[in-house]
């Protein structure tokens, strides 16, 4: 289920990610996480970062933070996961026309990058997660997980998508005692969404 709103971190500061990854160190963050969020929010001065009022931003923090815990609580484990498959969001291919030679495979459910443009963050995701022995499958939604994991036996997922997305993902994995780890979006929609190709080379 997408956020209501839109955002693009995508210009926002290192500092910003970083002091997400120190609070989310933090001992006992998720009891005193409300607080918190509000303080990051005018200390980052996100909402002039960003954009967004002030209970979005919020809403935003939190889950980053959320996920950031998830995945050092998750990080040891993961890495020693076995069989691997990363989840990409088809909204970041470069065209969502024609002009995008990706075949949608119902069996799977996955687009299949064809590797057709050099500037497309999912043939540059794609190529990377290969070399390091990944299954790759670039999905329209969240709701395909289910049918990917029945299909597959993945020891390890690594996910990218909006953080709503990520948190919801992160709940039904610590149900079916699957590894994962998440890369949030730095910019959501349905069209020309980004991540870093940087962290997510870090956290595989």
């Amino acid at each position: 289920m997408p956020y209501r709103f839109n955002f693009d971190l995508s210009k926002v500061s290192k500092h910003f990610f970083k002091e997400i990854a120190r609070v989310a160190g933090e001992k006992d963050v998720h009891k005193k996480l409300g607080k918190r969020a509000i303080e990051l929010a005018d200390k980052l001065k996100i909402e002039q970062a960003t954009g967004l009022n002030v209970t979005d931003a919020i809403v935003l923090l939190e889950d980053m933070v959320d996920i950031q815990v998830r995945n050092l609580s998750h990080k040891e484990r993961f890495q020693k996961a076995g069989k691997k498959v990363l989840l990409l969001p088809h909204c970041a291919r470069k065209y969502m026309d024609s002009r995008c030679k990706a075949r949608f495979d119902k069996s799977i459910p996955s687009y299949v990058c064809a590797h057709c443009s050099e500037e497309c963050l999912i043939n540059y995701a794609t190529k990377l997660a290969e070399k390091k022995g990944y299954d790759v499958c670039v999905i329209p939604g969240g709701s395909c997980v289910e049918n990917i994991l029945k299909n597959n036996r993945y020891d390890g997922v690594l996910g990218v998508a909006c953080t709503e997305e990520l948190r919801l993902g992160g709940v039904f994995l610590e149900k079916v005692g699957v590894a994962g780890q998440a890369l949030p979006l730095l910019k959501n929609g349905c069209a020309n969404t980004k991540f870093n190709l940087k962290s997510l080379n870090a956290l595989m």
